[in-house]
């Protein structure tokens, strides 16, 4: 059975867990209205997307899924 013979110091293991930080979601102004929107997606507040309107802007204020 694997057991650790000697305890692991707490900076071998911040150095193991180095790659497990959380990055920041990325966000791009839209093209029509300016608003921060995730790329490839359409913007929630204008219902662009890909410099066309692809929902009306009523509609878009919900969840958008395409």
């Amino acid at each position: 059975m694997a057991v650790p013979k000697k305890k692991v110091s707490p900076s071998r293991r911040g150095m193991r867990r180095s790659h497990e930080a959380l990055t920041p979601t990325a966000r791009h102004e839209c093209s029509n209205c300016g608003e921060l929107k995730r790329p490839h997606h359409v913007c929630s507040s204008c219902g662009h997307y890909d410099g066309r309107e692809v929902m009306a802007a009523d509609k878009a204020k919900g969840v958008v899924r395409l």
